[in-house]
């Protein structure tokens, strides 16, 4: 179960602490695009949140690392004026190992950002970098993304006997 507890939790994207992580010398923040960032099926970023992106790349380098298709990333990474690394089948580590590359960092100077515990967190912990848990933007999602939820909250309630995480209270 402790591959399933964030780091920290969150309700959006603009609660996290990130005067914090750059305290603990966090360089590069990999976010999940899809209801992390916007809702799965938007395809213009709203103004709040490129502002918030503007404000972050002044401290961090910010990076949307999603498991969607190049052609959805990559629009929403050029409005953000970000990178990007898209199909990056979290959980799994090969795109964890790339970003280390290419970005030439350490574990410890990375951070996922994400709305999924069986994806960006999972992944995230099992690469053992910091993860950061949000709520889902939307409440329409994709079949897959549905069949993940059901499995969450069944994680949740065994998160909560085993460390006393709830889903809805946030801490840092």
């Amino acid at each position: 179960m402790k591959y399933f507890k964030p780091t920290i939790y969150q309700k959006t994207i603009f609660d996290i602490p990130y005067k914090k992580l750059k305290k603990e010398n966090i360089k590069l923040l990999l976010f999940d695009l899809d209801n992390t960032i916007i809702p799965f099926y938007d395809e213009i970023v709203p103004l709040k949140t490129k502002e918030k992106f503007m404000d972050l790349k002044k401290d961090f380098t910010v990076v949307i690392f999603s498991n969607s298709r190049k052609k959805r990333v990559k629009k929403i990474a050029s409005q953000l004026d970000v990178f990007y690394l898209s199909f990056a089948k979290k959980p799994l580590p090969f795109s964890f190992k790339k970003i280390l590359k290419e970005y030439d960092v350490r574990k410890d100077e990375i951070v996922i950002i994400g709305d999924q515990l069986f994806t960006d967190i999972l992944g995230g912990n099992k690469f053992n970098i910091k993860t950061v848990l949000v709520e889902p933007l939307a409440i329409k999602e994709l079949f897959i993304t549905k069949f993940n939820r059901f499995l969450e909250k069944i994680c949740f309630k065994k998160l909560s006997k085993k460390y006393g995480f709830e889903k809805g209270k946030y801490y840092e």
